[in-house]
């Protein structure tokens, strides 16, 4: 619980209190006495100068992540002149080490100047050592130098750990852009290719039906129960698209619309379709209900498409832990495509995004697709999909 509190704090009040309480510990004993220590020179007692120094390596670490390069130099130079001074062992002294590893892993600009910068420091530090008689030689300022750097690299390492985690945090987030992207653009095809497909036949057909005012009244019924049930769909992708953070909604998936009311509403624009199910349906995820839903439902607007009033067949067989769809499409009588959405029944040109998008579909939860056209004429699209995928 403790540490998660800490953990929660903005990073400067952390630095604060973490200054402020490190302080208070230089003062007390026996802490007080405890600390590095580098030079040999003749020890001399407590004064004014040595609070104010110790004060200088402490006090600093309130701006270590802020400003570590600054935080870096003003205890370091507190350091050596502590140590030049001859001033007595200070716990107040460590701060060095906190704040070179804090310059080696939050630093940000002149990242490779400030080792230099540092290393230039201790050599005047050495230097000094040397005029003040200190008994310390050139391999034990070596030796220390190492440590430093050991301390500073330890910084450097978590800072190396630190980006690397913010890069696959990117990269994952990206990737998870990329899916929902192409899950909306498969949602957006599904609605509009069918849904504007289906309108445009009708529309098309009630043209002619203005001499059967109740059957042109049933077309344009079904025309606006069409346009409302694309409105329905669009008006949740746009949610989704719309949604960020908070507000986003805990189900990102679109209930899945009945099979029935899909036949229901082909058959309704003139394309014959019969519905045959097999077998009780069981408990299926929404992911799995949504995938069987699309399948009929971009078949049908194939049929529309390439074989208006051709005999269309939907069949659904439920079995235990899967259910298979199936739509068969009668062919032509010469074997050509052609549309009745177009004026004049021309050719239809596809954009092949609805048979691979229904592939992708089902492939991402464990079943099987296939789609082409049959030996005796016509086309059929055959999806098994187990009743546990999630999408």
């Amino acid at each position: 619980m403790l540490t998660r509190w800490w953990g929660s704090r903005p990073a400067a009040a952390r630095d604060r209190e973490f200054a402020l309480v490190f302080t208070v510990l230089s003062f007390v004993a026996p802490l007080s006495r405890i600390g590095a220590q580098f030079g040999g020179l003749p020890t001399h007692g407590t004064s004014v100068a040595s609070v104010l120094l110790t004060l200088g390596q402490t006090l600093p670490l309130a701006v270590r992540t802020r400003w570590p390069a600054a935080c870096l130099a003003v205890t370091g130079a507190s350091f050596a002149v502590y140590e030049c001074l001859g001033l007595p062992p200070t716990f107040g002294s460590l701060g060095l080490y906190i704040a070179l590893y804090s310059a080696g892993a939050h630093q940000d600009r002149f990242r490779h100047v400030v080792p230099l910068a540092a290393t230039g420091g201790y050599v005047v530090f050495g230097v000094a050592l040397y005029a003040l008689d200190s008994p310390e030689d050139l391999t034990d300022c070596l030796l220390y130098y190492l440590v430093l750097a050991v301390v500073w690299g330890l910084g450097v390492l978590v800072r190396g750990r630190r980006e690397q985690e913010a890069e696959r945090r990117r990269l994952s987030a990206q990737v998870a852009i990329g899916a929902e992207r192409s899950r909306l653009a498969r949602e957006l095809h599904d609605v509009v290719t069918h849904h504007v497909t289906a309108m445009v036949v009708q529309a098309g057909a009630a043209q002619y039906l203005a001499e059967s005012p109740d059957r042109l009244h049933e077309a344009l019924d079904a025309i606006n129960g069409t346009g409302r049930h694309a409105l329905a769909e669009l008006r949740f992708l746009l949610g989704v698209l719309e949604a960020t953070g908070d507000s986003a909604p805990r189900e990102r998936t679109p209930l899945p619309g009945r099979v029935p009311d899909l036949v229901e509403q082909t058959r309704a624009g003139g394309q014959p379709v019969e519905l045959v199910e097999d077998g009780e349906q069981s408990a299926m995820a929404v992911g799995a209900q949504l995938t069987a839903y699309r399948v009929v439902q971009e078949s049908l607007t194939n049929a529309v498409k390439y074989a208006a009033g051709r005999p269309t067949l939907v069949r659904l067989a439920h079995t235990p832990g899967w259910t298979d769809v199936e739509v068969t499409t009668a062919g032509t009588a010469d074997g050509a495509l052609v549309s009745a959405a177009l004026p004049g029944g021309g050719p239809y040109v596809s954009g092949g995004r609805g048979l691979a998008g229904l592939r992708e579909r089902v492939e991402m939860l464990g079943g099987e697709f296939a789609a082409g056209p049959r030996p005796q004429g016509g086309f059929r699209v055959h999806a098994r999909i187990p009743s546990g995928g999630a999408a």
